[in-house]
């Protein structure tokens, strides 16, 4: 009898351990949601100042690029600006140099860059968000130095205008996520980790990773072979 009664305690202690864990190590997230940064022509001079400031705020810089956009591209880019008195001289000032482009990505990027960003207008910012980026190194309201998506949607138009070659599925959170993870990752991992052992290289990081993109299970396959 007292046996079974212990059996029981144990059982309800683990139980309680089980429980207190959950809260204290929740499940581990997959951050997706991404959002798209400008450091526009007046401080690109700034760049690896700012990078460093986004860096450390928590955000991955998934993809960058350096480019400088026509009026044209300019005027596509801020169509939903068209008409507005500023119109032109946003155009003008966006397509007057280089600008560096990034696509970031970290759990709600799309609030946290704004608020990062402060007030559209620097010379308020300023005043109400003094530590703000725009606060630091925008002029005045048309040159308030970085541009910030909006929303998440106009975070995704935003990133395929810059970025056409862009890949923006929704990624699997869940029960989903650990089916794709069991299903797809840990077997790929498994084997590769297999092959490092037999193989004993030199660098055995960048033999693994150049393993992981060879055996990668989700490379494209030609259905033709090319001839030369």
């Amino acid at each position: 009898m007292g046996g079974a009664s212990s059996e029981v305690r144990k059982e309800q202690v683990n139980s309680n351990l089980e429980a207190r864990m959950e809260v204290l190590m929740p499940e581990p997230q997959i951050y997706v949601e991404r959002t798209l940064a400008i450091i526009k022509p007046d401080i690109i001079d700034k760049e690896e100042e700012i990078e460093d400031l986004i860096l450390r705020s928590g955000f991955h810089i998934i993809q960058k690029r350096n480019l400088q956009l026509s009026p044209e591209q300019c005027s596509n880019f801020y169509a939903e600006q068209f008409g507005k008195m500023f119109f032109p001289n946003l155009t003008a000032y966006m397509s007057s140099g280089p600008i560096v482009a990034m696509v970031l990505a970290r759990n709600c990027a799309v609030s946290y860059w704004k608020e990062l960003l402060g007030p559209s207008n620097s010379v308020r910012a300023r005043i109400t968000h003094p530590h703000s980026l725009r606060a630091l190194y925008g002029t005045d309201e048309l040159r308030n130095g970085l541009h910030g998506s909006l929303s998440i949607s106009s975070a995704e138009k935003e990133i395929r205008f810059i970025f056409p070659e862009a890949i923006l599925e929704p990624v699997p959170t869940g029960q989903r996520a650990r089916d794709y993870l069991n299903l797809y990752v840990k077997p790929t991992l498994l084997a590769g980790l297999t092959a490092l052992c037999k193989e004993k290289p030199a660098d055995p990081m960048i033999w693994l990773a150049d393993w992981l993109i060879e055996h990668n299970p989700n490379k494209p396959k030609l259905q033709y072979r090319i001839s030369q």
